[in-house]
């Protein structure tokens, strides 16, 4: 797994495109330890952590799923309007 690293990012937009993800989505600490954001519990321990003034200002992702990995990338170029979370 290669590691994603996003910049400056919304929470709740980034919640919602996690919701859209297939497989596990790992929030990589700098300390080294991988939360999986698939829980809302690892969710909301990881972003404590890292949320500054709303906005996330980096992290690094580790994903399952090679499509999952995509939308992480798409996300980080295009932000809230790219991908769009798949409705069931």
């Amino acid at each position: 797994m290669d590691r994603i690293q996003l910049h400056d990012f919304d929470v709740s937009e980034f919640s919602e495109m996690l919701s859209a993800c297939k497989g596990d989505v790992f929030l990589v600490t700098p300390e080294g330890d991988r939360l999986n954001l698939k829980s809302k519990l690892c969710q909301m321990l990881g972003f404590t952590a890292l949320i500054e003034g709303g906005q996330i200002a980096e992290a690094q992702f580790e994903c399952s799923n090679p499509e999952d990995e995509a939308r992480l990338f798409r996300f980080n170029l295009f932000g809230e309007k790219y991908p769009q979370v798949e409705k069931k």
